[in-house]
């Protein structure tokens, strides 16, 4: 089991920070798996390891761009989404990064199915999809076989954000939210409970 720790809302570079240290105790055994709860404020664009992403950042306005450690393109963090960073150790059998990836992508399909929402994956383009558009991304990073970074499921963010950016190297218009998808207003508060109760038994 994983444990859990609400952030609440907290400044990405703070957050990151706590990541490494969590990373860095976890190789050495000094702690357990935990995942990190959090939405951002401020709003900020994260930049992946993929070649070419940060050409994907068309226009950031008054948000940070930050090039981190995980795999993938480029994304935005803000109000509104909600994000989980977890610090696991993968052993034995579990140190499969691409059945890791699937097992973040199965967290936010049964997490949104408490909503009525029917998610699903693109063989693609890793994350969450409903009815054609984007409403979860996934972007990890690995060292020694614990990984970091994590999901972010956009439950009623400003999807504005977006369209400065050419999210995950696709078109913003494919990008949705959980209240959109639901067509009524949904709250971040509202979808906690059923996140983390997919996100404890990561440590498993």
């Amino acid at each position: 089991m994983a444990r859990v720790v609400d952030l609440g809302r907290a400044p990405f570079r703070a957050v990151w920070a706590e990541q490494e240290r969590l990373l860095t105790a976890r190789i050495a055994g000094e702690v357990e798996d935990t995942v990190l709860l959090v939405e951002h404020d401020p709003p900020v664009y994260t930049v992946g390891r993929k070649r070419g992403a940060l050409a994907n950042v068309l226009d950031p306005g008054p948000a940070e761009v930050i090039e981190v450690e995980r795999g993938g393109d480029v994304t935005w963090h803000g109000p509104g989404q909600l994000v989980a960073y977890p610090i696991v150790a993968l052993e034995g059998e579990a140190r499969d990064l691409h059945a890791w990836l699937r097992r973040l992508e199965e967290v936010l399909i049964d997490t949104v199915a408490d909503f009525g929402l029917v998610g699903g994956r693109d063989p693609r383009n890793t994350g969450l999809w409903v009815e054609g558009r984007k409403l979860g991304s996934i972007g990890i990073a690995c060292r020694r076989w614990v990984t970091w970074h994590g999901l972010a499921l956009n439950v009623a963010p400003d999807l504005g954000w977006f369209q400065r950016i050419n999210p995950c190297g696709l078109d913003a218009a494919l990008l949705s939210s959980m209240s959109v998808a639901l067509g009524r207003p949904l709250a971040v508060a509202d979808v906690k409970p059923s996140l983390v109760q997919r996100l404890v038994t990561l440590g498993r």
